[in-house]
């Protein structure tokens, strides 16, 4: 541990009360130590700061390392090539110049850059063994997945929004939904992902990490960081959970409310092929947001001393590469006009060949 702690540097009384334990690697438990081991190893958390951290939620094993780069990338050029193909797509034909196509491809690129905050990097590590990320990126990874993650989920209830105009409010929905509104509201929610991420990424760096600089994961993320730190993290679980619960909550509120309406109004509508064709524009949205949100519950508001780092290995890869790789999926195999539109830009290029 000792060769990834540079920079001489005075810790605060927190860290130094936590010199009276010394973490064991095995089983994670705190061993008494020798009066003078005490003293050398106070002396040693004087004089030390952690500068860059070691990502070890990989196996050791070649083979196996091998096996998962070839997972991830697979994964990550399928979430890439689908997101780009809706992307072009909703750009290129004309029909999807819709406010409900608008956001989707908003949601499409936040799954691009989402993705591409944590994997890269990982496929990096698999294959060069190289675990060490330093505190700046490890501050840029955890910044970056709260700016898409939250961006993502505001702008999840946004479409919520717009499917309850189209259905509930047919005859003013281009009126409420006007190309300004669109891109004010897209823009609320890029700000509100900023100021989100802004204050959650500030609040886990204040904290003194002396302990040790091991993270049993593929990326850096909070609960982890949490669990290194020997200041009070008390304080930074307040705000996660409140922060989850006003946005999270509100958000989830919004779009159960937003359902409870649609579904009322399409079980009025007189014939079967309306309630289908109202149906199908709602099912792929509501599974993307059950998805995405049941993982970052899962993740965010578990306790964080109560956990196996397997446990939050899988619970990771969930919330961080699975919503983006259904996203895509999701949208092109239950969206018609998605399938028509795709089947128009193939039929082109294969007559301009």
């Amino acid at each position: 541990m000792l060769s990834h702690i540079l920079e001489p540097h005075v810790l605060d009384a927190t860290c130094l009360e936590s010199c009276s334990n010394f973490l064991a690697d095995t089983g994670g438990e705190y061993l008494p130590l020798s009066p003078n081991s005490l003293t050398n190893y106070t002396k040693m958390c004087n004089s030390t700061i952690v500068t860059e951290f070691l990502l070890t939620g990989f196996s050791d094993v070649w083979e196996i390392r091998v096996l998962h780069t070839m997972l991830f990338l697979m994964m990550y050029v399928a979430t890439l090539t689908g997101n780009l193909l809706i992307v072009t797509v909703i750009t290129t034909d004309q029909n999807l110049h819709t406010p409900m196509y608008f956001f989707l491809r908003n949601l499409s690129v936040l799954d691009i850059c989402y993705i591409s905050v944590t994997v890269p990097k990982a496929c990096v590590i698999f294959l060069l063994n190289n675990r060490v990320i330093s505190k700046v990126g490890c501050a840029a990874q955890i910044f970056l997945v709260f700016l898409c993650g939250s961006a993502e989920f505001l702008l999840l209830t946004i479409m919520a929004h717009d499917r309850y105009v189209a259905i509930c409010q047919p005859l003013h929905y281009h009126m409420v939904m006007n190309p300004r509104v669109c891109v004010q509201m897209t823009l609320a929610s890029v700000v509100s992902g900023l100021v989100y991420a802004g204050v959650h990424t500030g609040n886990a760096f204040r904290l003194s990490f002396c302990r040790s600089n091991v993270i049993h994961q593929f990326f850096c993320d909070i609960p982890s960081l949490l669990k290194l730190s020997c200041s009070d993290t008390l304080t930074n679980e307040i705000t996660i959970l409140a922060s989850a619960i006003m946005i999270g909550g509100g958000c989830f509120a919004f779009i159960t409310k937003t359902y409870i309406h649609i579904f009322s109004t399409v079980l009025k509508l007189p014939t079967r092929g309306e309630r289908g064709k109202a149906f199908s524009t709602c099912i792929p949205h509501i599974l993307i947001v059950t998805v995405f949100l049941s993982s970052g519950v899962t993740v965010y508001l578990k306790p964080t001393s109560n956990s196996f780092p397997i446990q939050d290995m899988i619970m990771s890869v969930f919330y961080s590469i699975v919503p983006p790789f259904l996203n895509p999926i999701i949208y092109s195999l239950r969206n018609k006009q998605m399938k028509e539109a795709i089947r128009r830009i193939m039929r082109t290029v294969t007559q301009f060949k």
